[in-house]
Order: structure tokens, then C-alpha cells, then sequence
């Protein structure tokens, strides 16, 4: 499937001119490390853990994993530092 086609059905994110692929994937990675270091690791977790899980049993361990994250310290600060419109302290915790 060539990349536009897979770009329009949602499968793919982002698209880079030839030659740019490396310096688009750093921009990305740079914008991910960017959030919350808790978040982030639940999401990792989640995407490389999904394929041991049935649908219904993935769905049930995505919500054990990210349970903790929702009540974060961090989750807190994140929702204070929106409406305070500043950037978030991240704590990792």
C-alpha cells in the first residue's frame, strides 16, 4: 500500500518528503518525550503488550495499566498546568 493511500486511512501519522524520514521520526520522538514520563511508558506498554491479549483481555489490561497514570501526580499536574496555561512539571510520579 503506498504510504498516501495509508496516511489517508489513518494508519499512518505523519509523511515525509524522500530524504527526510530520519528528521520527521526526531521531531516526533521529540514531541512524544514531551509528555508525561508515566504516560508514556503506559503506552508502551500497552502497543507491546496488545498482541498476548484477546480483544476483551487487552482492553482489560490497557485499563489496569493506565489506571495508575489517571491518578498520577502527574495526571493532576497536567490538568493544573492546562488551565493554567503553563507547561507541566513532569515528576514521574
Amino acid at each position: 500500500m503506498p504510504a498516501e493511500r495509508a496516511h489517508q486511512l489513518g494508519l499512518v501519522n505523519h509523511l515525509a518528503p524522500p530524504g527526510e524520514t530520519l528528521t520527521k521520526a526526531v521531531d516526533v520522538a521529540h514531541r512524544i518525550a514531551r509528555n508525561a514520563p508515566l504516560s508514556i511508558a503506559a503506552v508502551k506498554r500497552v502497543v507491546n503488550e496488545r498482541t498476548a491479549y484477546g480483544d476483551q483481555d487487552a482492553f482489560r489490561q490497557q485499563d489496569h495499566l493506565v489506571a495508575p497514570v489517571l491518578a498520577s501526580h502527574d495526571a493532576q499536574e497536567g490538568a493544573h498546568a492546562f488551565t493554567e496555561k503553563r507547561p507541566p512539571h513532569w515528576e514521574g510520579r
